[in-house]
């Protein structure tokens, strides 16, 4: 998956900013897994603390060669083919409003996408369907793709008992908060323009 270049390793969120404290974290904490595994630079990832959700933020090369919901597939075929599925499949593509995002003024396309792609946890050899949320933002002037993927495993892989009812798992309306949340603080997170 081609990559922004960044001249420094920013935190995405301080960087991108929330307009409010999005639901999306603070309705459930979430971990990075920045301690845990190396992540790339273009990346920010969080888990969920009981379930096996998680959430990706990722500043992507544009890629000018795919237009509209092409752009959707592109990119969620791609996290497919990094992450070793087995089969992936588009549930659903639609055109996000720009006029609900908080990134409008640099958004030029945004583009919402549902699927499941069949994983294999690392290490694991047993495929599972994971239903994959992604929010696409075309930022043309960075030439940059911002691409959330909200990840949703099976209900079934991990327990939800009664001692993990302070941590409700994260839902789709909280994702879709986050997306049209996001702002941009710091357009240095892009490299020199």
């Amino acid at each position: 998956m081609p990559t922004v270049r960044r001249s420094h390793r920013t935190p995405l969120i301080p960087a991108l900013g929330r307009q409010r404290q999005a639901e999306f974290l603070n309705s459930t904490p979430a971990w990075s897994t920045d301690d845990l595994r190396p992540v790339p630079d273009n990346q920010e990832v969080f888990c969920h603390p009981v379930t096996d959700q998680s959430l990706i933020i990722e500043l992507l090369e544009l890629q000018a060669h795919v237009q509209g919901e092409a752009a959707a597939r592109y990119h969620f075929e791609d996290v497919g083919r990094v992450q070793g599925a087995r089969a992936v499949h588009v549930l659903s593509v639609q055109p996000l409003c720009l006029e609900n995002l908080s990134l409008r003024g640099c958004c030029q396309d945004a583009w919402s996408l549902s699927g499941k792609q069949q994983v294999a946890k690392e290490n694991q050899q047993v495929a599972k369907d994971v239903t994959l949320h992604q929010a696409l933002l075309r930022l043309p002037q960075y030439q940059t793709d911002l691409l959330l993927t909200f990840n949703q495993p099976p209900c079934h892989s991990r327990s939800l008992g009664p001692e993990n009812l302070s941590c409700p798992p994260w839902s789709l309306s909280n994702f879709e908060q986050l997306v049209t949340s996001l702002t941009l603080h710091d357009p240095n997170l892009f490299g020199p323009q």
